[in-house]
Parts: structure tokens; C-alpha cells; sequence
């Protein structure tokens, strides 16, 4: 398969390519955000030079903050990133529509790549409603393009077919961030979707390259390692075949050591998500989430930095 998809650099998803860090919030006890620990956390990234920052995406808990937080989170990703030259996505995700348009139209001052978005969630919305919300967001953020995120685990999750049918109508829209699937879902993405910048999972992204469809990860493997997720995400076009072998290796180890946490304790993805960057020990993040959501015992973290350093040190930089 072809990497012209991955290889574009006239999309309209721009800059918006490879590998993109999420924000992690560092909680304090009490429940506050460590807007110092935040900060650092954003340097780090930087420093690491990733493709580019997004926020308040799943590990970013965007679905358990004040109105008031959300600005002071995307003013900081703002400053720090535009100072560095580091492109920047600002998640204004909410499962309530209006909430969520008002975060739009207040992250679109900032002047991101691009705003991600989630479809209204109380609901599960139709087709000709999901096209309709996602032209209130492009209505809202003016110039600045949109990225619909399509998580798994959504009230309705679209097939590729259906995506097509109800982006067309909104060329504001410029990407989609969703859950892959078998090769029958990559062949209908190939058939429906090449308009739009695609967004995989990043333990998919080499299958995502292969097979012409990707063009980047919001990665959680930027979560466990960015300068290693960095690395991996560049060698996809010297040497596929090598990084295919790393995903393998990845892929078992969250399926062996991370997953179990979700399938057999019902820890949510923003745990797993914080779970792996205490494991890269890359930032001081650590694993607390916001209540009534429960994090990982930080006790579980050795063992398992010392597996993913044994299992992937390609990535355990």
C-alpha cells in the first residue's frame, strides 16, 4: 500500500500530521489541577519536539472541569506552544452542546491548528443532527478548521459511509479521530473518507500507514514515551516493516500488562492513559484522576516500566 495519504503535505489537515502528545491534567489531592506541574508537563513535550500538542481530548478530562479551568488549561497550551513554535489542537469537548459551543468560539481566539470537537452525548444524535451540531461548531470557530473526535465508546459511533455523508456537508471539517477496525474498515475508509485527515489510534498507526488511511495518531503511545512515539512515528516512512514489527510488540504489551485494568477492574481510558506516562516517567503527571473517577495505584508503575523497557526500547527512550 501506497504512503501518499501519510505523505501529503497539502491536506487541508495542514500541520496536523504524525504524531500529536495529549495534555494530561496532574491532580493534586483535594482535586485541583497543578497548573505548575501542567506547565512543565508542556515543556517537556515541547522539548521532545513532537509533531504537535492537543488538549482536553479522554486523558485531558475535559468532561470534569469549571468553565473558568478549561480557559486557564488552553490560555497555558496557548502561550507556551505559540512562544515555541509547536502546533497546537484545542480540544472543546463536552457532552452538552452549548457548553461546548462556547468553549469553540473562546478556544477559536487562541488561534489553534484546529479545534477538536465530540457530537452532543446525552443523545445519541442522527445523522442530519450530527451534521447540523458540527455546522454550529464550524459556525462558531470561524476561520479555524474542526476535528471530530469519534471515540468507541460514543452514544453513536459512525460507520466510515455515514461519516461521509454527514461531513460533506461541513467543509470546516477537516479530520476525524476514531477507532480503526479490520481490513473491511480500512477498505471502506480508503473508499469514503480520503477527503479527511484520519486520525488512528496510535498502537495503530503503522497499520493505519499501511494501509493508506492515516495520516496521524493523537497518540496514546506519546502518552507512555513522546520522544519515542516521536521517533517510531518518523521511521514509518523509511522502514514501515520495522515500525509494523514495534506495533505488534506494542500492541501485546498494552493487551497483556495495560488493558486488564479496564476489561477486569473497569478503570477508564484517562487511567490507563495516565498509567502510561507514569510508566515513561517522563513528566511528573502521575496517575490521580479527578474524583468520582478512580486512578491506578502508582505501586504497579516499576513492575511495569521495567516490561515495556524489555518489551519496546524502541519506544522506552
Amino acid at each position: 500500500m501506497a504512503l501518499t495519504k501519510f505523505e501529503r503535505r497539502d491536506g487541508g489537515w495542514g500541520r496536523i500530521r504524525g504524531n500529536w502528545a495529549t495534555l494530561l491534567l496532574p491532580i493534586n489531592e483535594g482535586d485541583s489541577i497543578d497548573f505548575a506541574r501542567l506547565a512543565c508537563e508542556i515543556d517537556r513535550l515541547i522539548a521532545a519536539k513532537v509533531d504537535g500538542i492537543y488538549s482536553n481530548g479522554t486523558a485531558g478530562e475535559f468532561h470534569n472541569q469549571m468553565e473558568a479551568e478549561f480557559d486557564q488549561i488552553q490560555q497555558l497550551l496557548a502561550d507556551r506552544c505559540s512562544d515555541a513554535g509547536m502546533p497546537f489542537v484545542i480540544g472543546a469537548c463536552q457532552p452538552d452542546s452549548r457548553i461546548s459551543l462556547e468553549r469553540v468560539r473562546r478556544a477559536a481566539d487562541m488561534r489553534p491548528e484546529a479545534i477538536q470537537v465530540i457530537l452532543p452525548d446525552w443523545w445519541p444524535v442522527t445523522t442530519v443532527e450530527a451534521s447540523d451540531f458540527l455546522t454550529m461548531a464550524a459556525e462558531a470557530a470561524g476561520s479555524v478548521p474542526l476535528i471530530l473526535y469519534q471515540p468507541p465508546h460514543a452514544k453513536r459511533v459512525f460507520a466510515p459511509a455515514e461519516l461521509a455523508t454527514l461531513l460533506k456537508p461541513v467543509p470546516q471539517v477537516i479530520g476525524v479521530k476514531l477507532g480503526d477496525g479490520d481490513s473491511s474498515w480500512y477498505e471502506q475508509a480508503r473508499r469514503h473518507l480520503d477527503t479527511w485527515g484520519i486520525y488512528v489510534p496510535g498502537h495503530h498507526l503503522a497499520t493505519g500507514v499501511e494501509q493508506g488511511v492515516a495520516v496521524g495518531a493523537f497518540s496514546n503511545v506519546a502518552c507512555l514515551s513522546p520522544s519515542g512515539a516521536q521517533q517510531w512515528t518518523s521511521s514509518m516512512a523509511d522502514d514501515l516493516n520495522q515500525a509494523l514489527n514495534i506495533e505488534r510488540r506494542l500492541r501485546a504489551f498494552l493487551e497483556d500488562h495495560i488493558a486488564p485494568f479496564a476489561g477486569m477492574h473497569g478503570y477508564s481510558n484517562a487511567a490507563l492513559d495516565k498509567l502510561l506516562a507514569a510508566i515513561g516517567g517522563w513528566a511528573d503527571v502521575g496517575t490521580r484522576l479527578r474524583r468520582p473517577y478512580r486512578w491506578i495505584d502508582p505501586a504497579v508503575v516499576p513492575d511495569l516500566r521495567e516490561k515495556a523497557k524489555a518489551a519496546l526500547p524502541e519506544i522506552m527512550l
